[in-house]
């Protein structure tokens, strides 16, 4: 039995391909392949940090599922309980370093994933289960899958921090993915959202706004990019750390950074303003490259 990690992800991993320079998809020469997802994101950049982390799935029992459970493992991420699917392929990802992201996912081994998952994986055990928005909108199994992911989290009293991660070609609506997100935000301890996703789902167009409209999450974090981000908390002040100023490379991925950046500095004990500032530094590293997880804290190869 694996030893039970402090922070379990759950959601799809693709195969991002990525240029290796940071030129435009069309006419690079050079690729790197490597793992691609918001929720592994968040492992292996806490996993860089120190932190126990595992990621839960489901990759194709293909060359590149194997490849990026590999890779994942490298970056200090246990997988022992993702799943490897004979019957449906790993989904894939291009990165056109300051353009478009471009998916190939539909059908993938991570959207037959449904509500029995749960009951395989280390929920009782952890100290935050992280999901985002992204799972729900793959499949209506994925959106029983992360239902029953919230009810075993409370049921054992683990904190559960959603990403809303709003994508628009996923959901069937806008009305649709508005209802279904604000409904599971409305149930996390802690939930992450930016500022522009929110004014796109919802209509609130300032960080009060939005905590009006999630009342309940302990932490809600507003990011606000180049601008920084604002933490409301139950009984305190809302706060406000400005982001670190950088040059963009990619801008993708940057929110699981801070994310993960924001949950070790929970994990330490950091108040409102530390994990503001731990969130910023993280994504930091991603903005100025186009990997979602830095090339200098990857070891394999």
């Amino acid at each position: 039995m694996p030893p039970i990690p402090e922070v379990l992800t759950v959601g799809e991993t693709m195969a991002l391909v990525v240029p290796a320079r940071a030129e435009p998809l069309e006419s690079a020469v050079d690729f790197r392949v490597e793992p691609g997802g918001a929720e592994s994101n968040v492992a292996a950049h806490l996993a860089a940090l120190g932190r126990r982390t595992a990621w839960a799935g489901a990759v194709g029992d293909d060359p590149l599922g194997r490849r990026l459970l590999g890779q994942l493992d490298a970056l200090g991420v246990d997988t022992a309980w993702a799943s490897r699917d004979a019957t449906a392929p790993t989904g894939v990802y291009f990165k056109d370093p300051g353009g478009r992201v471009h998916y190939y996912r539909t059908g993938s081994a991570a959207s037959r994933l449904d509500a029995d998952a749960v009951a395989r994986l280390p929920v009782s055990g952890v100290r935050l289960l992280h999901l985002s928005g992204i799972t729900p909108a793959l499949s209506s199994s994925c959106d029983r899958l992360v239902e029953a992911l919230f009810d075993a989290a409370a049921s054992v009293g683990v904190p559960v921090s959603f990403d809303v991660n709003h994508r628009p070609a996923l959901w069937p609506s806008a009305a649709a993915a508005a209802e279904r997100l604000l409904a599971l935000a409305r149930r996390a301890r802690f939930v992450f959202v930016g500022l522009d996703e929110a004014e796109g789902l919802w209509g609130t167009r300032t960080p009060d706004a939005v905590r009006e409209l999630l009342p309940t999450p302990a932490q809600l974090i507003v990011k606000d990019g180049a601008v920084g981000a604002t933490a409301f908390a139950d009984g305190a002040p809302a706060v406000h750390v400005p982001a670190i100023p950088t040059t963009a490379v990619e801008v993708v991925g940057a929110g699981d950074a801070f994310a993960a950046g924001w949950i070790a500095a929970w994990l330490d004990g950091g108040d409102a303003e530390a994990r503001l500032t731990a969130g910023h530094a993280r994504a930091v590293l991603t903005i100025a490259g186009t990997s979602d997880v830095p090339r200098e804290e990857r070891n394999d190869g």
